[in-house]
């Protein structure tokens, strides 16, 4: 095949350089050679796989109408034609199939080792081109316990997919990986996507006025859809305007929460944020407030006494003393209360007591001298 290779070119040139080109073919070594005709076949097969992939490539795409599956497709063709043509070069260097067969047991090993998370892979791609979670585009979740991964999908193959994520970062992820994740599609169907803001106002507020404003600050908002036709869900259908319920009656106020739906699910906190502001400056010089944990503590007679006795040490009030009888029987749960107000209150009574009792102190022998 190399002389009649060789024989083939050498017609094709001009006279004056045919006899060069011979002398030289007949010079190098026919081993060289075969490796030359085995490259040049190899980069004649990767240049014609990309020539058949662009000729047949709009007829794939209008037969299947997925940029997932048809690019699935063209890669297929191309791999196809690059076999070919390794077929063809191995066959010039005198390479033959029956040269890489291994006995069994080795290739079985072979098999289960290296190959067997190959295969698993390429069959979770089939499985995830086939079930249709998500297409090339779309915009994506991959929920985890670390909060998520949010992204659009860059690409589709049978091993992986690929995904810019929001943070302009590019993830790689094993279509096995994939399967066993829950994946939340932005994009499938409708992109318009319902969002929730739930904040907690004060029981003394206006709840009437506080919807009405809750509603009025989301319709401000761009991409929050004012209003129209209901937007179908399954079989139930919801009201498209922003809409304010009363969630519940909590501890330390009353629940609101606003539902607002989104023209695109692309900038989520944006739009969050927007309304929050909104609703910052609407609810200025209005009857609503908004509520905060706060606790209120209530003394009474039943919160129990103490008996406490004042006494002065070194210039400083000393306080020491029990619960009385009746805090005893009473319970101890109360006993924590009740003694620290009463202990405050004995404790100034006995010192002015105290102040009042006490002697003047004798003139120093200073004083005296100073006096004669």
């Amino acid at each position: 095949m190399t002389a009649g290779l060789t024989r083939a070119v050498l017609a094709q040139l001009p006279p004056r350089i045919a006899p060069v080109v011979s002398a030289v073919a007949e010079a190098v070594p026919s081993d060289v050679w075969n490796l030359v005709e085995a490259g040049l076949v190899l980069l004649v097969g990767w240049y014609v796989s990309k020539l058949v992939v662009r000729s047949v490539g709009r007829m794939i795409a209008r037969q299947f109408k997925r940029p997932s599956i048809t690019q699935t497709v063209l890669r297929g063709i191309r791999v196809s034609v690059l076999l070919v043509a390794v077929a063809i070069a191995g066959r010039i260097v005198g390479f033959q199939p029956g040269n890489i067969l291994l006995s069994v047991t080795v290739f079985s090993a072979v098999v289960a080792v290296i190959l067997a998370p190959i295969v698993g892979s390429v069959i979770s791609g089939l499985f995830v081109l086939a079930d249709q979670p998500f297409e090339i585009g779309d915009m994506i979740e991959l929920t985890d316990n670390n909060g998520g991964q949010k992204g659009f999908v860059e690409d589709i193959t049978l091993r992986y997919t690929k995904m810019f994520t929001l943070d302009n970062t590019f993830i790689v992820v094993p279509n096995s990986t994939i399967r066993e994740r829950d994946v939340v599609n932005y994009s499938a169907e409708d992109e318009r996507t319902r969002q929730s803001l739930s904040v907690l106002v004060t029981y003394e507020s206006d709840l009437a006025e506080a919807r009405r404003l809750f509603e009025r600050s989301a319709r401000q908002v761009d991409n929050v859809i004012p209003g129209g036709p209901g937007i179908r869900v399954g079989s139930a259908r919801y009201d498209a305007a922003p809409t304010c319920f009363i969630d519940e009656y909590a501890d330390h106020g009353v629940l609101l929460t606003l539902r607002y739906w989104l023209q695109e699910p692309y900038k989520l906190l944006v739009a969050r944020s927007q309304i929050q502001e909104n609703l910052w400056e609407e609810l200025d010089g209005a009857d609503v407030e908004f509520a905060y944990p706060h606790s209120h503590l209530v003394f009474d007679e039943t919160s129990g006494q103490a008996n406490v006795s004042v006494s002065q040490q070194g210039g400083r009030m000393a306080a020491t003393g029990r619960p009385a009888d009746r805090d005893r029987a009473g319970g101890a749960g109360r006993q924590a209360v009740g003694p620290t107000r009463d202990v405050a209150e004995t404790s100034d009574a006995d010192s002015e007591a105290t102040a009042d009792h006490t002697e003047p102190e004798a003139p120093s022998d200073d004083a005296d001298s100073n006096a004669q």
